[in-house]
């Protein structure tokens, strides 16, 4: 493998955006074991690419991109079935944390990514859309659906409390 990019470079690069693509990566997969590989995937190809980046939002939108791609790469391939429960990894302070957490955890992938880049990552939706190749009155119709979906999963369990 020919590194292309300066190795402090990717090193500043690796420490900067390794939370953020790795929860990207988790909310995709729900396995971190798989997240932990599409992060180190997103890195590799970012040390080879020979692309010039206009700007830290573009090589942001770049890097979320490629961990995306690779997450829809790994949902295609047939032993990805072996997960750990998210119980396993997750500790919450605050009961409501935990009920926010595994109900956005149960949105279909097209939710959940859109909710995690808002309002976890604060892209705007403009950004979103370009990095998941979708128009932004897509990634606005996910958002309200998803939201919708919450509303009713957290009435639901108000109602069983």
């Amino acid at each position: 493998m020919e590194l292309i990019r300066p190795k402090t470079e990717i090193l500043t690069v690796i420490e900067q955006y390794s939370d953020t693509l790795y929860k990207i990566a988790l909310s995709y997969t729900r396995c971190p074991a798989t997240a932990e590989d599409i992060l180190q995937d997103t890195f590799l190809k970012y040390m080879q690419t020979p692309l010039k980046f206009e700007n830290e939002e573009h090589k942001k939108a770049w890097l979320i991109h490629v961990a995306i791609n690779e997450c829809k790469k790994f949902h295609r391939l047939f032993w990805n079935s072996r997960r750990i429960p998210l119980e396993d990894i997750y500790s919450f302070e605050l009961p409501e944390h935990h009920e926010i957490f595994y109900s956005v955890m149960k949105l279909p992938k097209k939710y959940r990514i859109v909710i995690h880049l808002y309002y976890y990552e604060e892209l705007s939706v403009k950004e979103i859309s370009t990095i998941l190749n979708q128009k932004e009155n897509t990634v606005l119709s996910w958002l309200h659906r998803a939201r919708k979906i919450l509303k009713e999963d957290m009435e639901v369990e108000d109602e069983h409390r």
